[in-house]
């Protein structure tokens, strides 16, 4: 692992404490606890896994492989479970190729979250990444209904060191996009990512805006790869499953950031989204920094969750 991996793996399993004092010190009190495998064992089992925002359905799943490999193996002392429990909750996230062809070819990320997720810091953490790598990025300021969502965007676009298309605060949402797709071909971009509206101020809908915003791409630039990305507040656990779920009606999601990874006790919910959405999570952040955004890996995580300090 490099330096900078181990940087990073170091901050996720600070960040993970809580989950970790939440989830992981329950289940080796059950496996210290127990003296055989039984219905007992797998219900106390259940409800630390539910309590660290797993989720039920995303547990069950768990509890069900839990017990197969237990059958299979021939195990008997509760102990010997840890092991196969983390495989378990691995395959449980692994839903295949964790695809970033974005960063192959031409490409526009639609980012879109509600208000206070952390999408537009999220975008400045991105567009510092896809630079890093050599990448021309333009940033598009769509989001024109928050107050001081431009501004912010703005500092982020300097700190990253890209161009960003604006226009007025109250403005339309549209108009930026066409001048920023505009902007992305003249200046041969690689990268055009979208901020949008996580709540609009007047009677329109936001999912309508969305899918508005999706046929303007589709029009005026037809032959680029496209991305969609939700930003979800580790913090909400539930919450942010219940906000993926209604997006997906409005836009064709294809991976999800995960920010506030850091101090929440429900990082679980990182389980529960790859595992019920199939959605990948492509992203977590566990810092305020530019560079504390990074591509996610299931695997790392859950070692991350059932690390010792």
């Amino acid at each position: 692992m490099s330096e900078e991996k181990k940087g990073f793996f170091a901050k996720l399993i600070s960040g993970l404490s809580k989950t970790r004092s939440n989830i992981v010190s329950g289940i080796d009190s059950i496996f210290k606890g127990f003296s055989k495998i039984d219905d007992d064992f797998y219900e106390e089992l259940e409800e630390i896994l539910i309590m660290g925002d797993i989720g039920v359905v995303t547990t069950e799943k768990i509890i069900e492989g839990l017990k197969e490999k237990v059958k299979e193996n021939k195990i008997k002392e509760p102990e010997e479970c840890k092991e196969l429990l983390i495989n378990t909750i691995k395959e449980q996230m692994d839903i295949g190729e964790n695809a970033y062809e974005f960063e192959n070819q031409k490409s526009v990320i639609l980012v879109i979250g509600v208000n206070g997720v952390g999408k537009t810091t999220s975008i400045g953490k991105l567009a510092g990444n896809l630079k890093a790598q050599g990448k021309k990025v333009v940033l598009a300021a769509a989001d024109t209904f928050r107050a001081g969502a431009i501004k912010q965007l703005e500092e982020w676009a300097n700190r990253a060191g890209v161009d960003i298309i604006s226009g007025n605060e109250g403005g339309d949402p549209g108009a930026v996009i066409y001048d920023a797709v505009g902007a992305a071909k003249a200046r041969n971009a690689d990268v055009l990512i979208i901020d949008t509206a996580g709540r609009l101020h007047n009677k329109k809908n936001l999912m309508e805006e969305l899918k508005k915003i999706d046929r303007i791409l589709e029009k005026e630039y037809p032959n680029v790869y496209r991305e969609t990305l939700i930003v979800l507040d580790g913090t909400t656990g539930q919450n942010a499953l219940v906000q993926a779920r209604e997006f997906m009606n409005a836009a064709n999601i294809t991976g999800i950031v995960l920010t506030k990874l850091d101090g929440t006790a429900k990082g679980g919910i990182a389980v529960a989204i790859q595992s019920e959405l199939s959605i990948p999570v492509k992203y977590i952040c566990v810092g305020e920094q530019i560079d504390d955004l990074e591509k996610f890996n299931s695997e790392q995580f859950v070692n991350a969750l059932f690390t010792q300090e």
